[in-house]
């Protein structure tokens, strides 16, 4: 079982930077990967960066190269998503999650509110 907790989130400008961390808790494998998603208001859930624990396993969705960056602290067992000049489309709540390595995400966070006006 691994917990999640997500913290971070809150209200911005345009233009504003904010640090999201997730923090994970309990049996965490050295092949397990962790990924960011966001769901914005009427719509559906989607990825926005994942890292994996054994490193060489970071990738970007286009919406989030360039101004998100993603990182990991292996002995801290925590996940930061860097996000740097945020745009009104970038509102969402914003879920970590994790699982193994070529699976499924099985374990989700309860997710952190990022809004961004313009």
């Amino acid at each position: 079982q691994v917990q999640l907790v997500e913290s971070g989130g809150g209200a911005v400008q345009a233009g504003d930077s904010l640090k999201l961390r997730c923090a994970a808790f309990g049996q965490i494998s050295s092949t397990l990967v962790l990924g960011w998603f966001r769901q914005a208001p009427g719509k559906e859930r989607e990825p926005v960066a994942r890292v994996g624990r054994r490193g060489g396993d970071t990738y970007y969705e286009p919406s989030a190269k360039g101004r998100f960056v993603i990182s990991i602290d292996n002995a801290k067992n925590t996940v930061d998503l860097q996000m740097n000049d945020l745009k009104p489309e970038d509102t969402a709540v914003y879920y970590c999650a994790a699982g193994e390595f070529g699976g499924s995400y099985t374990y989700w966070g309860q997710g952190t509110q990022v809004s961004v006006f313009s």
